[in-house]
């Protein structure tokens, strides 16, 4: 029988960098020998201390349900962490603990969306934003930017995105997938123009705080105070800890709408996971010395392979402040490569001739570009480096 499935479903796209990342694996299973530079993850283990205490919460029973927001005392160590490390204050009403980062945002899109909304989202822009916003039945406004604008917006770009329709406006920094980080000051001009702009609420996906080796951190709430009560950041434990599988996410915002998303979460997926919340609680509350050595082995990463993909005929890349993501423009490689015609091509035809994998920029709204994780030892990183440039030559 055939089940027609709902239009929803249907205008939504499987995750262009979990594709990528299979269809590596299904290769290296048939015996090629593949080098994934698609990760999306830290390749370090969680740390022990991490670890052993959601060994510990597992022998103390700690295995039933939980408030669906969050338990208080992992909600309590969130509040202390904004107000420690990023001077907000919040109340434990404030704050809404979920399976993911992920899940903080698609809650976000469920509770404050309505059809026919729009969602600005500056391009490029991680993989999930547009489709999350179509599920919630509003409509993505992308702001595209290139390797010439530094992949950040303009004020001047943000204030031409705005129309009546306007309800959401997403800021990711450091970003996902280019690297960058807005500086204070470019955050306050973005931050002027959306003051004058009291309708739209702001969501600052902080995911990749911990991972800035350029600057010191700063959303957009910390430059524009005055945009706080309109203001949702999201953040969580996956990358700056490396507890990808852990799934805990947790957003702090205005407590209506923090409500909302509570009664959205309340209906899907209930609580997060009781071991990992204890695990989480730990992890904010105990030595941050994992967090610092990580950044600082990332930065190492960076500077090896952004040196290495400037010396390739046809590639150009700029220095990231964070994440663990370069976004080199190829789109050099693609005009002389005979039967490569775009980016997606190009990610296969690396596959084929390398044995690489990494992600196409139209992924993320970026064509010509291509998204190289280095979240993977040294190892691997200069063998795919040598790899590329055999296969395309040096300048």
């Amino acid at each position: 029988m055939d089940i027609k499935v709902s239009h929803r479903a249907q205008s939504i796209k499987p995750s262009p960098t979990l594709s990528v990342t299979a269809r590596a694996a299904e290769l290296k299973a048939a015996g090629k020998d593949i080098l994934s530079l698609a990760a999306g993850e830290p390749d370090f283990d969680t740390p022990d201390f991490i670890k052993d205490a959601a060994v510990k919460a597992l022998k103390d029973g700690f295995t039933k349900y939980t408030a669906v927001d969050g338990t208080p005392g992992l909600k309590k160590a969130i509040v202390d962490k904004f107000e420690r490390e990023n001077g907000l204050r919040y109340t434990p009403a404030e704050v809404l603990v979920s399976c993911g980062c992920k899940h903080s945002i698609y809650n976000l899109f469920q509770a404050l969306l309505n059809d026919g909304d729009e969602v600005i989202i500056p391009a490029p822009y991680w993989v999930s934003y547009p489709d999350m916003a179509m599920l919630a039945g509003a409509q993505p406004a992308f702001i595209k930017t290139d390797i010439r604008d530094q992949f950040k917006i303009s004020p001047k770009k943000l204030q031409a995105a705005i129309t009546p329709k306007t309800r959401l406006v997403v800021v990711n920094s450091p970003s996902n997938p280019t690297g960058v980080n807005y500086t204070p000051a470019e955050l306050e001009r973005l931050g002027a123009i959306l003051l004058e702009h009291p309708e739209i609420t702001i969501a600052s996906d902080d995911i990749y705080e911990h991972i800035l080796w350029d600057g010191t951190f700063r959303n957009i709430v910390n430059v524009c105070p005055g945009l706080k009560d309109r203001t949702v950041v999201l953040n969580g434990v996956s990358k700056a800890y490396s507890m990808t599988g852990w799934r805990i996410g947790y957003a702090a915002g205005p407590k209506g709408l923090i409500a909302a998303m509570n009664k959205i979460q309340s209906q899907s997926t209930s609580n997060p996971t009781s071991i990992a919340q204890a695990a989480a609680q730990v992890a904010l509350e105990g030595d941050q010395g994992f967090v610092r050595d990580q950044c600082r082995v990332f930065k190492e990463r960076h500077d090896y392979v952004y040196e290495r993909l400037n010396k390739m005929y046809g590639v150009e890349a700029i220095p990231a402040q964070g994440t663990f993501y370069t976004f080199p423009n190829m789109q050099g490689v693609i005009d002389r490569l005979d039967g490569v015609d775009n980016d997606i091509q190009l990610a296969e035809w690396f596959l084929d001739q390398t044995g690489c994998a990494m992600v196409p920029g139209s992924a993320f709204g970026a064509p010509g570009c291509m998204r190289i994780s280095f979240a993977t030892g040294m190892k691997v990183l200069a063998d795919a480096m040598t790899r590329m440039e055999k296969a395309l030559g040096t300048k």
